[in-house]
């Protein structure tokens, strides 16, 4: 059970393997990447618990050194990025050899980041563990790490050799963090494949509860879409901003609650989506029916879906623009966002009257009270 997808990226182009088993095989795998057998691994403390032996027995004879980072979003920060370079640094890793960044989002931005400073780029490789990795931040080079003023502001792009996607470690996910990557799945349908999601309103929740055929599908589908965008657009001049669904205000709100777990990254996308497709109906741009659907079926997945679902307090809707301010697609000065005409039909634009905006998180933000 394995599909691969080909990122065409020419010199850098890659391979993203999608399947079962391909941690019990990471070493053949890997093998024809290394110029000598010796790799460093970085994860997170939960990761390493879990997956680190079967990682270093698929390695075979493989040499392997490792760092385990602590886990949660507090480490794409500034600290553990210095720790996991110098750490790559002691361990004498070389420009041909090969970093492998095991575990979420987090860790595949991190050591991608560091790949990409460490004595001007050394090679690595992905093996995502969550399901939001898997579909979304292992796929397209973009690293980095978080900043008090932003997330994501501090960065480079360095793509992977080779992306290793083994849907069998998503059966040890929590719930939660499970349908926090189901928003990044819920995604790609919204911003350009209507009938994908109409596929995940009908398969969604067999999806969630194990059903490997329909992981193996959403991801795969979900990795085509990014590939096709990333081939298109490698540095996000245009058409790759379509991926950023959700996120403006998904940002916001991740710096609103300090990058805690009050909120995680893939429910602030599926929040972000559900709020942009209410304000490209605010703007006349989509029938009514598509953000109720949107909404709906994030709702039938038991996902957060709007603002009273995050506990705790959150700014006024004038400190969430400040925040949406500090996005990284901000350009001269303007926000741009990306709305939809429809369901798989989105969009980017700067033409947004910032009292529609308003209006629309007010609403949100009244209707927590």
């Amino acid at each position: 059970m394995r599909n691969t997808i080909h990122v065409p990226l020419g010199a850098r182009a890659y391979d993203v393997r999608i399947g079962t088993g391909l941690i019990a095989n990471a070493g053949a795998e890997i093998a024809p990447l290394l110029r000598r057998p010796r790799v460093a691994v970085v994860s997170d403390e939960t990761v390493s618990a879990l997956h680190l032996d079967a990682l270093r027995a698929g390695l075979g004879g493989v040499e392997m050194v490792h760092l385990a980072l602590p886990a949660g979003e507090s480490t794409k920060s500034w600290p553990q990025f210095t720790r996991t370079v110098e750490w790559l640094l002691e361990q004498k890793v070389e420009r041909k050899d090969i970093v492998i960044a095991f575990g979420g989002g987090v860790i595949g931005d991190l050591v991608g980041f560091a790949a990409a400073v460490l004595r001007r780029g050394v090679r690595f490789v992905q093996i995502p563990t969550s399901l939001l990795a898997q579909v979304d931040s292992s796929v397209g080079g973009k690293t980095g790490i978080n900043a008090p003023q932003g997330k994501n502001l501090i960065g480079a792009f360095h793509q992977p050799s080779l992306v290793l996607a083994d849907i069998e470690v998503l059966g040890t996910l929590t719930e939660r963090d499970f349908l926090a990557g189901y928003g990044e799945v819920a995604k790609y349908g919204l911003l350009g494949d209507a009938a994908f999601f109409e596929w995940l309103e009908a398969n969604g929740p067999a999806l969630a509860a194990g059903d490997l055929e329909k992981r193996l599908h959403a991801v795969t589908r979900s990795v085509e879409m990014k590939a096709e965008i990333v081939a298109r657009d490698e540095t996000e001049e245009g058409d790759r901003a379509l991926l950023n669904l959700g996120h403006t205000f998904c940002h916001a709100l991740e710096a609103a609650t300090g990058y805690s777990d009050r909120l995680l990254h893939g429910e602030g996308v599926a929040i972000g989506c559900a709020l942009a497709f209410e304000l490209s109906q605010r703007l006349g741009l989509c029938s009514q029916e598509a953000p109720s659907r949107v909404r709906a079926h994030l709702r039938d997945m038991k996902m957060k879906v709007d603002l009273s679902d995050i506990d705790g307090d959150l700014p006024d809707a004038d400190a969430l623009i400040g925040l949406m301010a500090q996005d990284k697609k901000v350009l001269d000065g303007q926000m741009r966002f990306i709305l939809a005409r429809g369901i798989g039909a989105a969009f980017v634009t700067a033409d947004v009257p910032r009292d529609v905006l308003k209006t629309v998180l007010e609403q949100a933000l009244a209707a927590r009270r």
